[in-house]
């Protein structure tokens, strides 16, 4: 920790950050709930020994072991009503996994497969009676179950599935068809050893008519052994992730009661007639996969929790490994002195934090979104659209985090003891899994352009394209503000061949600034580029193919105003003092890389000139100075159990 007497010879005075404050704000809210997984994580740090030392099949016993005693404890069951025995609070839900995830990642997502997917698909899909039948046994740990919706043929586009669900009236059951190889479950956790129970997603077919993708609760185990009419095969080892059993699954004609269909939405009477308060089909079947956002708010916040653990070992030890000798001194030099260690490190650690603030305003509104009596669809559209994108930006920071961390970490970054080796193929699917990235930020870009119209849910990229096109282009860029944001710009550049280059570069609202402008030129971009290719009677699809790298690019770029905005909220909500300071470095560290990152953009735009350019590449460096001495106290308010660091090479 620095004194208050540390100042650079600018006279810069060097904020003295209170770590346990800082923690507290962190934490926020939730620190109870986030207490009790730190509790929990350290009882059980021996797992992260036993997946290197267990056998296949052992390892994934263990993992099951571990998931039913931390759901003891209650912190697996935040989420679940509290008649059933959960907690009620699905705010608490998401931080107490996002907290998991400073541990090992097979127990994170078996948690993620068994309560958030699993349990969740029943909770909000069915009614009371699949709650009183299975969530009383499904929150224990007792009832395990799987979520069976991704086909080997159809991937991400859960609308095409192919499994059939017949309704036999005279029977007054459903019959659950795999047709090809085409249509089996694929990568399904839970399934190759422990479910026995799985939702399974299937298109409904009632009195030869379909009905679009329905979910229906399947036994596929009786009493250990695998149920009549279904097949079950083990994924086998994966890249990672190897204490969860994934595994395929084939339905061949297997008989369900009517009862089994989750019915929130939809129903089927005993004769056969096919009733939902939601008429139009895309809305009906939007709506049942939007109560299902819960996945990706959480695995959006373990990534960002796994790129803590990354940098706090990567942290750590640079202040301890010294490689070199300075020009002035005879001893060898920390690594985190070297300013292309800091250039490395903090850029990402800046970001970590921005993340961190993003993903709670996220976690806020799922809590208020799923808690509100009435539903507010708009709201809900929000919730879905911010949730796609920040889980697309924190799994990818995860990849990129890990990675640097490990090669900052040198030779000792690579042995298994110091967690980067299970860090990288643990967390490497994140990026696809609960929808491949590119795909939700196309999901982000379609909210934008629309702009929340009433016919967003049953629109397919080729009625995205159509819908753009039939509006005035000019208003979809008069309801931009870019120029007005160009007119803001300009305002906070000094005038004149003299102007200061550095002038304006750590204000926020310049910052903010910058992200709008950049933002809302490439939405009405892609908004003129949809109108000329079908001015030119081209194929829709073709249409859209050609500008979907700038659609990808507007949703990023969306997507990163919004964290910057909340970590500028933020900071301006921390009571004055060193810890508001070290936040505000964090956060014009993170401005300014970003804008950094993307200057050939701005450049080309005419936002920046090369002078100017210069002049923010100068700022980072400056920036990474200033936080250099603050860079242990900023990993250690991320209050990452000691025994989840490991490392005994790194971390001492």
């Amino acid at each position: 920790m620095v004194t208050d007497s540390d100042t650079s010879p600018s006279g810069y005075v060097r904020p003295v950050i209170d770590v346990q404050a800082l923690a507290g704000l962190l934490d926020g809210e939730y620190a109870d709930i986030r207490g009790l997984v730190r509790k929990n994580l350290t009882a059980y740090a021996g797992v992260l020994d036993e997946a290197e030392e267990l056998g296949f099949d052992a390892f994934r016993e263990r993992v099951r072991e571990v998931v039913v005693e931390m759901a003891a404890t209650g912190q697996t069951g935040m989420g679940f009503p509290e008649e059933y025995g959960g907690g009620g609070d699905v705010g608490a839900s998401i931080a107490a996994f996002e907290t998991l995830a400073f541990g090992d990642l097979s127990v994170l997502v078996k948690v993620g497969v068994q309560f958030g997917l699993f349990g969740g698909a029943i909770l909000q899909l069915g009614t009371e009676r699949h709650h009183k039948a299975h969530l009383p046994r499904l929150i224990t740990g007792e009832l395990m179950g799987c979520f069976a919706m991704t086909e080997t043929g159809h991937g991400s586009n859960v609308q095409a599935l192919s499994t059939l669900a017949t309704y036999d009236a005279e029977a007054g059951e459903f019959v659950i068809t795999t047709g090809t190889d085409q249509a089996r479950k694929d990568y399904i956790g839970n399934a190759a050893r422990h479910a026995e129970l799985a939702v399974v997603f299937a298109q409904l077919e009632v009195g030869g008519e379909q009905r679009g993708v329905h979910a229906f609760v399947v036994p596929v185990r009786v009493g250990g052994e695998v149920a009549p009419g279904v097949r079950i095969e083990d994924d086998g080892r994966k890249m990672g992730l190897n204490g969860v059993d994934n595994g395929r699954i084939w339905f061949d004609g297997v008989r369900v009661p009517r009862e089994a269909l989750l019915n929130r939405f939809a129903d089927v009477t005993p004769e056969g007639v096919y009733q939902s308060p939601i008429d139009n089909p895309d809305r009906r079947f939007f709506t049942m996969l939007g109560t299902l956002v819960q996945g990706r708010v959480s695995v959006a916040g373990g990534a960002i929790n796994a790129s803590k653990v990354a940098l706090a070992i990567a942290t750590k030890y640079a202040v301890r490994r010294r490689q070199f000798t300075a020009a002035s001194d005879t001893d060898e030099q920390v690594l985190l002195d070297y300013g292309m260690h800091q250039r490395r490190l903090f850029p990402l650690l800046a970001r970590t934090y921005a993340l961190h603030f993003a993903q709670d305003v996220v976690r806020t509104q799922l809590h208020e979104v799923f808690s509100a009596a009435d539903g507010d669809e708009r709201a809900r559209r929000e919730l879905e659209a911010r949730a796609a994108g920040t889980k697309a930006l924190g799994t990818w920071h995860a990849t990129r985090t890990i990675q640097e961390c490990r090669e900052a970490c040198g030779g000792a970054g690579y042995l298994a003891v110091n967690r980067f080796a299970a860090l990288k193929a643990d967390s490497d699917v994140f990026a696809t899994f609960e929808g491949d990235n590119h795909v939700l930020l196309q999901l982000v870009a379609k909210g934008l352009l629309t702009h929340h119209a009433s016919e967003f849910e049953s629109m397919d990229q080729l009625g995205m394209v159509r819908y753009v096109t039939n509006l005035a282009v000019e208003t979809v860029i008069e309801k931009t503000s870019a120029h007005k944001l160009l007119e803001r710009v300009r305002d906070l550049l000094p005038g004149g061949d003299e102007w200061d280059q550095e002038a304006g570069l750590l204000d926020s609202e310049y910052h903010l600034a910058m992200l709008r402008f950049r933002e809302e030129h490439m939405l009405a971009g892609v908004a003129r580029r949809l109108k000329r290719g079908m001015d030119r009677k081209t194929h829709p699809g073709v249409v859209f193919s050609e500008v979907q790298d700038h659609v990808i690019a507007v949703a990023h770029a969306h997507v990163e105003r919004l964290v910057l905005e909340a970590f500028v909220d933020k900071v301006g909500q921390v009571p004055d003092g060193d810890n508001k300071v070290a936040l505000g470095l964090l956060c014009d560290l993170f401005a300014l890389s970003t804008i950094e990152a993307d200057r050939a953009w701005f450049m080309e735009h005419g936002r920046l000139t090369v002078q100017r350019s210069k002049a923010i590449r100068r700022e980072v460096t400056d920036l990474c100075r200033k936080i250099r001495p603050l860079a242990t106290d900023l990993v250690d308010a991320w209050n990452i159990p000691r025994e989840m660091l490991r490392s005994p090479d790194l971390v001492g």
